[in-house]
């Protein structure tokens, strides 16, 4: 066996791509800053009770388990950061306003979430806590926008969807769990087949309101103008449908597209009202994802009123487009003052300045270097190679 292998669906990050990566973080991480969130680091490993909260299969399924040693207790490789912030706004900060969190850190799933996609993301976000209007949904999806715009990557299309339409119709008809639950996987898999199956024991209105909610996705206007002819007049939809067109229109300006899919129920264990996912050309997979979770905190005793969103820049960088390497300054090793103190001017001007430990002229090339430090009439001048 070659003990050099990594297990599948996990990556090294090379030079070129661990930089950027940093520098897209920092970028971003800044972009939060000056909007006000504030920054939160949470640990990698927890008790599992504390990430697997509520009825949470979907995130279950994703997290690594295993055994403390020192207490005997479970623990679990977080599988998101959203739970772990909700429990420190809950309990460490405790604040009664409005508080704005960010975070970034590495996340572990049990399977990729797409063909490409790495079992170790690198997720960054930023959440609102304690207000329950469509003034946090909009500010976060702003927000989530701008940080794809900052990073370059443009012509995206936003989707929003309203897990509060599938909540109100499955309360309306008392349907027991086990039901809810399996009309929900039918409904995010857009499996006719199976929803046709499962809805023949309900009243006639009921299932062919469920049968139609697969059907209503695709542009904005024209959604929500047929949800509102074939949806019934529940309170609940008709809200959410509110939602869904405000917000549509608010954004249109920052997105190529914006559309809405009511059959959309990712993460419907852990949301509560609006969710959203931005979506572009050079990925088969959502690039951010995010939306309203006001029931989270009451693991923690203490629910608030929450939105945020996620991204991972480990995909947002295979979306970038090439960049030519930054190369660097050769230096010869000597000791020698007037060098050290060129040295360090170069490198305090923002300049990479390498030395030379070998002066091999035959591996130079592995130092990516474009000039060197050579003495001139008495003094070190940078020269090009």
């Amino acid at each position: 066996m070659q003990n050099w292998l990594l297990p599948e669906y996990i990556q090294d990050m090379l030079p070129d791509e661990a930089w950027r990566v940093e520098r897209m973080r920092a970028l971003l991480l800044e972009l939060l800053r000056t909007s006000g969130y504030q920054l939160v680091a949470p640990p990698l490993l927890e008790y599992a009770e504390s990430l697997l909260i509520g009825d949470s299969r979907d995130v279950d399924l994703r997290t690594f388990k295993l055994v403390d040693q020192l207490s005997g207790r479970t623990l679990a490789l977080r599988a998101d950061i959203t739970p772990q912030v909700a429990r420190i706004d809950a309990h460490l900060l405790n604040r009664k306003g409005v508080t704005r969190l960010c975070y970034a850190g590495s996340v572990l799933h049990t399977q990729p979430a797409g063909l490409t996609r790495t079992r170790e993301l690198l997720q960054i976000g930023a959440e609102i806590y304690g207000h329950g209007g469509l003034e946090s949904d909009l500010e976060i999806q702003r927000l989530m926008l701008q940080a794809l715009a900052l990073l370059g990557i443009g012509d995206v299309h936003l989707d929003l969807g309203h897990v509060g339409v599938f909540r109100a119709l499955a309360g309306h008809a008392g349907l027991d769990r086990e039901l809810e639950n399996e009309l929900f996987a039918a409904l995010q898999g857009k499996d006719s087949a199976a929803l046709q199956s499962l809805t023949q024991p309900l009243e006639e209105a009921l299932r062919n309101t469920l049968l139609a909610l697969p059907m209503l996705y695709g542009n904005c206007a024209e959604v929500l103008a047929r949800a509102r002819r074939e949806l019934p007049e529940y309170p609940g939809i008709h809200a959410a449908l509110d939602e869904l067109e405000t917000v549509s229109q608010k954004l249109q300006p920052l997105a190529s597209g914006v559309g809405v899919d009511l059959a959309d129920l990712r993460g419907y264990h852990y949301h509560s009202g609006m969710v959203f996912a931005a979506y572009h050309a050079g990925s088969h997979d959502a690039i951010a994802l995010g939306g309203r979770y006001d029931d989270l905190g009451k693991s923690f005793g203490r629910a608030r009123a929450a939105t945020g969103f996620s991204m991972d820049l480990r995909q947002l960088y295979r979306l970038l487009p090439p960049r030519t390497a930054q190369l660097s300054i050769c230096a010869p090793y000597l000791d020698d003052a007037a060098l050290q103190n060129k040295i360090a001017q170069l490198r305090a001007a923002g300049e990479a300045v390498v030395v030379d430990l070998l002066g091999d002229a035959a591996l130079r090339g592995e130092l990516q270097c474009d000039r060197e430090l050579v003495s001139r009439d008495g003094a070190w001048q940078v020269v090009a190679l």
